[in-house]
């Protein structure tokens, strides 16, 4: 994917998610065949300066996104809530009910987009979910957190990690292993957890935007 700079894309509108009036940013390009759903990690929310410029990149390539907090404000100063890895994928679950219920989605296929536990949440909740999940990409996540659900994911899922990132780099090998579904393992060279290094986020959103546009039916034929 060649992310294109000057395709213009629609400015996110605010929104507010039920039933809890979570705080969001949906956009959704003319002609978007998906909308990648965030879920961002512990410490981070809709606001998180690298999934918005994820966010950005894949809105410039005709998807839609939609960037949420997974818990409200009083939800987030209690750290149990963050490592609540069930109670986030019910948030990411209700997300896309909600999606399927807005004249701007509704018809629109559905991927996931998981930063670190995030990327659990993501996993389980493409388990649970009534409706299909068309794909789910990992960012420096913690897909083994998902545990044994790992085995039921369907959805194509990408996991992306930093080579200088060895403790997750691991836990990313053996979620693979777990996995039953089509699946790849992406390693960016030079990148640590975070994908501050100069060019890294730049691979994770090459590699990211190839997978959403192939799985949720966005690939450009050219």
């Amino acid at each position: 994917m060649v992310v294109s700079p000057n395709l213009a894309h629609p400015e996110a509108r605010r929104v507010r998610i039920p039933p809890h009036g979570l705080e969001g940013l949906l956009s959704v390009p003319d002609g978007a065949s998906g909308i990648v759903v965030f879920a961002h990690g512990s410490g981070s929310s809709r606001l998180s300066p690298r999934n918005r410029r994820v966010a950005d990149a894949l809105g410039a390539e005709g998807l839609g996104t939609l960037l949420f907090d997974l818990l409200t404000e009083t939800e987030a100063d209690d750290r149990e809530r963050v490592f609540d890895i069930p109670l986030l994928a019910e948030r990411l679950l209700e997300a896309t009910r909600w999606l399927r219920l807005d004249a701007d989605t509704s018809e629109r296929r559905v991927g996931y987009f998981g930063a670190s536990t995030g990327a659990a949440a993501a996993l389980v909740a493409a388990t649970r979910s009534e409706h299909e999940i068309g794909a789910v990409v990992s960012r420096g996540g913690r897909p083994d957190l998902a545990g044994p659900l790992l085995a039921q994911v369907r959805a194509p899922t990408l996991l992306i990690v930093g080579s200088h990132d060895p403790v997750v780099l691991d836990l990313n090998r053996d979620a693979l292993a777990a996995l039953r579904c089509e699946k790849q393992l992406a390693i960016v060279p030079g990148a640590t957890h975070l994908f501050e290094e100069a060019g890294t986020l730049d691979q994770v959103i090459e590699l990211a935007g190839r997978w959403f546009c192939r799985h949720l039916g966005a690939e450009d034929d050219a």
